[in-house]
């Protein structure tokens, strides 16, 4: 039913930051394949963010190795701490979600996930069925369990405390609620990324307290974005969504720096670890271009969410609209009324939403990122006659192909 230890150990160790304690990991392991149990291996889902990208998948991607060596996968969706709001990472107070909010991103964020994950070995709880029944009573008996000098250990909380930012008792309470969850499921094992660390060392602490096996913490890296320095955020648009087209993906993966490319392979592919070590060294060694390792890299997570031929065709498409600089075959149309006297370029570019302001729009231009039919556009004054259709570039990869509405 499960295979060996070593082979586990050997595959849960893949790409991860810390397994706190790995002792109790083998213990778990040999419990488990000796009584032919699968261990309950938990994952906290945020329901702020339902639009899940690379950077998710990471932890999501080491619950599916788990899955693979036979073991029960638990998503836990956060609706009644999601009206509390993670604090992790925070310089201020998070604003609370209502209980409906948290649902629907719940929902949306299991659909993408199964992307990644096995629909067989999967629960998906709410963590309302037991924290929205607990009384007053309840959560003073909970909050007697920790200290406030243990939770200003936390770095976010150290750091806003000196800085005279405020934080509400609440916030406190997110790491034992977090910590209830690991409870109700009698978790073996917890996963999250190294901005977790604390809440699930909590987690171990407060399951001690109610004479429980302590759940092993396992973090993992925080995925750099497209930038190759911030954390992949969409609010920071340095992110490659789960749901993009091939296209989008394949280019958004070309545009990481070199030094990100064996980190992205390592943390969000299925290459083994024999084409890991020979990634390495081809990234080592001068003879090797890292732009042919970085298409491979392109591929290879295209294909993971599309297909193989998908893979190809928009690694096709992006050499012909890039390299050789030629139009896409398929371009979205736009159908706008322009009367005689033709229409203003920045009043253009925001009336197809190609930008989001008139201000974007004219930053775009003053940084030659505007063209109309292969021409780069470089007065903020340029006025277009639009008759047979012409084709609006902005950046390197949004097109869109205009046309004049045939009641104008």
């Amino acid at each position: 039913m499960f295979p060996p230890l070593n082979e586990q150990i050997d595959e849960i160790r893949r790409g991860v930051s810390e397994i706190i304690p790995e002792d109790d990991l083998v213990k778990k392991i040999e419990r488990s394949i000796a009584s032919k149990t699968p261990l309950n291996v938990k994952l906290g889902c945020d329901p702020s963010k339902p639009d899940l990208h690379l950077g998710h998948s990471v932890v999501l991607r080491k619950l599916r190795q788990f899955q693979d060596l036979g073991h029960q996968a638990i998503l836990i969706v956060g609706d009644f701490t999601g009206m509390i709001g993670d604090p992790s990472g925070r310089s201020k107070t998070r604003p609370p979600l209502t209980l409906d909010e948290t649902r629907r991103n719940g929902q949306t964020y299991f659909e993408q996930a199964t992307k990644i994950l096995s629909t067989k070995k999967i629960r998906m709880l709410y963590n309302s069925e037991w924290l929205g029944k607990m009384s007053f009573s309840d959560v003073i008996l909970l909050g007697s369990k920790y200290t406030v000098a243990r939770m200003l250990e936390r770095d976010d909380f150290e750091t806003r405390y000196r800085a005279g930012e405020p934080i509400s008792i609440h916030e406190l309470l997110y790491p034992l609620a977090q910590a209830m969850d690991s409870v109700a499921i009698r978790a073996d094992v917890e996963l999250g990324g190294t901005d977790q660390k604390f809440n699930l060392l909590v987690g171990r602490d407060i399951q001690k307290e109610h004479g429980l096996d302590p759940q092993v913490t396992i973090t993992l890296p925080i995925l750099a974005g497209t930038d190759g320095r911030e954390k992949m955020s969409k609010s920071l648009d340095n992110y490659i969504g789960i749901n993009e087209s091939p296209g989008q993906m394949y280019g958004k993966t070309l545009s990481i720096p070199d030094d990100q490319i064996y980190n992205y392979f390592e943390l969000t592919t299925n290459v083994e670890t024999k084409q890991l070590r020979t990634i390495r060294t081809q990234l080592t060694h001068k003879e090797h271009n890292p732009r042919d390792v970085k298409r491979l890299l392109a591929r290879t997570i295209v294909a993971q969410y599309h297909d193989e031929a998908s893979a190809r065709a928009a690694e096709e498409e992006f050499d012909k609209v890039f390299i050789k600089k030629e139009t896409p075959d398929s371009i979205p149309e736009f159908s706008l009324e322009i009367d005689n006297g033709g229409i203003g370029i920045i009043k253009l570019l925001t009336a197809t939403k190609m930008v989001s302001s008139k201000g974007e729009a004219r930053r775009m231009i003053e940084q030659g990122g505007v063209s109309i039919d292969g021409k780069r556009v470089e007065d903020q004054g340029t006025v277009l006659t639009i008759n047979d259709g012409i084709v609006l570039k902005v950046g390197k990869r949004k097109f869109l192909r205009v046309t004049k509405s045939a009641n104008t």
